[in-house]
Protein backbone atom coordinates (compact mmCIF):
# COMPACT_ATOMS: atom_id res chain seq x y z
CA UNK A 1 0.00 0.00 0.00
CA UNK A 2 1.11 3.55 -1.10
CA UNK A 3 0.61 4.99 2.77
CA UNK A 4 1.03 8.61 1.51
CA UNK A 5 -1.32 8.60 -1.35
CA UNK A 6 -3.72 7.11 0.38
CA UNK A 7 -3.18 9.07 3.51
CA UNK A 8 -3.73 12.15 1.25
CA UNK A 9 -6.91 10.63 -0.44
CA UNK A 10 -8.11 10.45 3.33
CA UNK A 11 -6.95 14.13 4.35
CA UNK A 12 -9.11 15.32 1.79
CA UNK A 13 -11.99 14.03 2.50
CA UNK A 14 -11.96 13.96 6.01
CA UNK A 15 -9.92 17.40 6.89
CA UNK A 16 -9.81 20.01 4.04
CA UNK A 17 -13.14 22.12 4.12
CA UNK A 18 -13.52 24.69 1.24
CA UNK A 19 -15.17 28.29 2.68
CA UNK A 20 -13.62 31.54 4.36
CA UNK A 21 -12.37 31.08 8.36
CA UNK A 22 -10.60 33.04 10.12
CA UNK A 23 -7.66 31.14 11.59
CA UNK A 24 -5.82 30.82 14.44
CA UNK A 25 -3.32 33.20 13.07
CA UNK A 26 -6.29 35.57 13.13
CA UNK A 27 -5.98 35.48 8.93
CA UNK A 28 -8.57 34.81 6.96
CA UNK A 29 -8.53 31.83 4.37
CA UNK A 30 -10.79 30.33 1.79
CA UNK A 31 -10.12 26.72 3.60
CA UNK A 32 -9.90 24.97 6.43
CA UNK A 33 -7.42 21.94 7.30
CA UNK A 34 -8.91 20.29 10.36
CA UNK A 35 -6.29 17.07 10.90
CA UNK A 36 -7.58 15.93 13.83
CA UNK A 37 -10.56 14.25 12.02
CA UNK A 38 -8.29 12.43 10.37
CA UNK A 39 -6.22 11.88 12.94
CA UNK A 40 -8.74 10.48 14.93
CA UNK A 41 -10.31 8.39 12.39
CA UNK A 42 -8.59 4.43 13.13
CA UNK A 43 -6.99 4.02 9.64
CA UNK A 44 -6.02 8.14 9.32
CA UNK A 45 -4.62 7.96 12.55
CA UNK A 46 -2.40 4.41 11.23
CA UNK A 47 -1.46 5.77 7.99
CA UNK A 48 -0.30 9.63 9.92
CA UNK A 49 1.60 7.65 12.48
CA UNK A 50 3.26 5.75 9.52
CA UNK A 51 3.88 8.15 7.35
CA UNK A 52 5.69 10.61 10.04
CA UNK A 53 7.90 7.79 11.34
CA UNK A 54 9.32 7.46 7.86
CA UNK A 55 10.15 10.73 7.86
CA UNK A 56 11.84 10.53 11.90
CA UNK A 57 15.45 10.99 11.73
CA UNK A 58 17.53 7.75 13.22
CA UNK A 59 18.81 10.04 16.10
CA UNK A 60 15.57 11.07 17.23
CA UNK A 61 15.02 9.67 20.33
CA UNK A 62 11.30 10.86 21.15
CA UNK A 63 8.28 12.93 20.11
CA UNK A 64 6.31 15.38 21.01
CA UNK A 65 4.21 18.97 19.97
CA UNK A 66 1.51 21.42 21.19
CA UNK A 67 -1.85 20.15 22.56
CA UNK A 68 -4.18 19.67 20.82
CA UNK A 69 -2.97 19.33 17.34
CA UNK A 70 -0.55 16.83 17.87
CA UNK A 71 -1.89 15.34 20.65
CA UNK A 72 -3.00 12.42 18.34
CA UNK A 73 0.25 12.50 15.98
CA UNK A 74 2.16 11.99 19.01
CA UNK A 75 0.29 9.07 20.15
CA UNK A 76 0.61 7.42 17.04
CA UNK A 77 3.83 7.67 15.81
CA UNK A 78 5.09 6.54 19.74
CA UNK A 79 2.89 3.24 19.46
CA UNK A 80 3.60 2.36 15.96
CA UNK A 81 7.44 3.05 16.49
CA UNK A 82 7.37 0.80 19.75
CA UNK A 83 5.71 -1.96 16.90
CA UNK A 84 8.31 -1.49 14.43
CA UNK A 85 11.31 -1.79 17.61
CA UNK A 86 12.21 2.00 17.55
CA UNK A 87 10.31 2.91 20.91
CA UNK A 88 10.10 6.16 20.84
CA UNK A 89 8.14 7.99 23.88
CA UNK A 90 5.76 10.67 23.36
CA UNK A 91 5.52 14.08 25.39
CA UNK A 92 2.88 17.21 24.88
CA UNK A 93 3.47 20.52 25.37
CA UNK A 94 0.86 22.29 27.63
CA UNK A 95 -0.86 25.73 25.91
CA UNK A 96 -0.76 26.63 29.58
CA UNK A 97 1.54 25.65 32.68
CA UNK A 98 -0.28 22.96 34.90
CA UNK A 99 -0.96 25.64 37.78
CA UNK A 100 -0.20 22.56 40.48
CA UNK A 101 1.61 19.52 41.09
CA UNK A 102 5.32 20.17 39.12
CA UNK A 103 3.56 22.93 37.02
CA UNK A 104 5.22 22.45 34.75
CA UNK A 105 4.39 22.79 30.28
CA UNK A 106 5.39 19.33 29.47
CA UNK A 107 3.89 15.84 29.97
CA UNK A 108 5.92 12.99 29.95
CA UNK A 109 8.87 13.92 30.47
CA UNK A 110 9.82 11.52 32.82
CA UNK A 111 10.56 9.08 29.77
CA UNK A 112 13.50 11.16 28.69
CA UNK A 113 16.74 11.94 29.69
CA UNK A 114 17.99 15.64 29.91
CA UNK A 115 19.55 16.70 26.55
CA UNK A 116 17.24 13.51 24.51
CA UNK A 117 17.35 14.17 20.90
CA UNK A 118 13.78 14.68 19.93
CA UNK A 119 11.11 15.76 16.98
CA UNK A 120 8.42 18.21 17.53
CA UNK A 121 5.56 17.30 15.88
CA UNK A 122 2.74 19.68 14.39
CA UNK A 123 -0.73 18.99 12.09
CA UNK A 124 -1.09 21.97 10.64
CA UNK A 125 1.57 25.39 10.12
CA UNK A 126 0.41 28.73 9.09
CA UNK A 127 2.55 31.29 10.30
CA UNK A 128 4.47 29.32 12.90
CA UNK A 129 3.69 30.92 15.92
CA UNK A 130 2.41 28.36 18.10
CA UNK A 131 4.95 25.64 16.84
CA UNK A 132 7.98 28.31 17.59
CA UNK A 133 6.13 28.33 21.38
CA UNK A 134 6.21 24.64 21.74
CA UNK A 135 10.14 24.85 20.63
CA UNK A 136 10.91 26.89 23.05
CA UNK A 137 9.15 25.23 25.84
CA UNK A 138 10.78 21.50 24.56
CA UNK A 139 14.32 23.13 25.06
CA UNK A 140 13.42 24.96 28.15
CA UNK A 141 12.57 21.67 29.36
CA UNK A 142 15.86 20.41 28.80
CA UNK A 143 15.33 18.33 25.36
CA UNK A 144 17.16 19.15 22.28
CA UNK A 145 15.19 20.03 19.12
CA UNK A 146 16.90 17.69 16.00
CA UNK A 147 13.78 18.02 13.72
CA UNK A 148 10.59 19.53 12.94
CA UNK A 149 7.59 18.03 10.91
CA UNK A 150 4.27 19.09 10.13
CA UNK A 151 1.38 17.23 7.99
CA UNK A 152 0.40 20.32 6.13
CA UNK A 153 2.68 23.30 5.51
CA UNK A 154 -0.42 25.93 4.49
CA UNK A 155 3.11 27.75 2.62
CA UNK A 156 2.05 31.37 4.86
CA UNK A 157 5.36 32.31 6.15
CA UNK A 158 5.41 29.70 9.02
CA UNK A 159 8.43 27.89 7.40
CA UNK A 160 10.48 31.09 7.10
CA UNK A 161 9.57 32.00 10.27
CA UNK A 162 10.89 29.12 11.74
CA UNK A 163 14.31 29.25 9.48
CA UNK A 164 14.70 32.55 10.71
CA UNK A 165 15.11 30.68 14.70
CA UNK A 166 17.41 28.32 13.70
CA UNK A 167 14.66 25.24 12.55
CA UNK A 168 13.72 23.42 9.33
CA UNK A 169 10.43 22.31 9.02
CA UNK A 170 9.63 18.85 6.78
CA UNK A 171 6.09 18.70 6.08
CA UNK A 172 4.26 15.68 4.57
CA UNK A 173 2.19 17.69 2.18
CA UNK A 174 2.04 21.26 1.48
CA UNK A 175 -1.24 22.98 0.70
CA UNK A 176 -0.56 22.25 -3.00
CA UNK A 177 0.99 18.86 -2.98
CA UNK A 178 -1.95 17.91 -1.08
CA UNK A 179 -4.50 19.19 -3.59
CA UNK A 180 -2.60 17.73 -6.38
CA UNK A 181 -3.44 14.24 -5.40
CA UNK A 182 -7.23 15.61 -6.03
Amino acid sequence: MNYKSRLAELLLQKSYVRGEVTLTSGQKSDYYFDCKQTALDAEGGYLLGKCLLQLLKPEIQGVGGMTLGADPLVSSVSVLSFEEGRSLPGFIVRKKAKGHGTNQYLEGLANFSEGARVAVLEDVVTTGGSLLTACRRTREAGLLISQIVCVLDREQGGKELLRGHGYDLEALFTKNELLAYQ
